[in-house]
């Protein structure tokens, strides 16, 4: 049973019901009762807000797990840059500028061999845990 009623808006409030209802082909009063029955629902709200804490916290694990990755490879990359100048002996300008050329050849295929690996999905990353789970097995 539907009973009428009479309520007092706001002009520009009207002009936007007006504006849904011509777009949406719906009456006015279906509007009007879908925006009451869900702001009288709690329900819609905590659902709203579980479904968001749920994806916040989501969110906050992945940015953990990257940050712990991100914070790994940065070590690693620094010890092995420290530990690759403490064993490195001096050359000299001779040899520097034949290692300067043999290692632009390396790196250029090092870059290659990393774009291919990053396109083909192949990370090392996932080798490496794999082959230390079947060693601990």
């Amino acid at each position: 049973m539907k009973i009428a009623t009479k309520v007092f808006l706001p002009s520009d409030t009207i002009r936007k019901l007006d504006a849904l209802s011509q777009r949406s082909g719906r009456g006015k009063s279906e509007i009007a009762r879908a925006a009451i029955e869900s702001y009288l629902s709690p329900d819609s709200a905590e659902a709203a807000e579980a479904t968001l804490t749920r994806r916040l916290d989501r969110l906050s694990r992945q940015l953990d797990r990257l940050e712990r990755d991100l914070t790994i490879s940065t070590e690693a990359t620094a010890m092995f840059i420290r530990t690759w100048l403490k064993v490195t002996p001096a050359m000299s300008a001779a040899e520097d500028r034949a290692a300067t050329t043999k290692g632009q050849e390396r790196y250029a295929a090092f870059v290659e061999r990393l774009a291919r690996r990053i396109s083909e999905g192949r990370l090392l990353r996932g080798e490496v845990l794999v082959e230390v789970a079947s060693d601990e097995t």
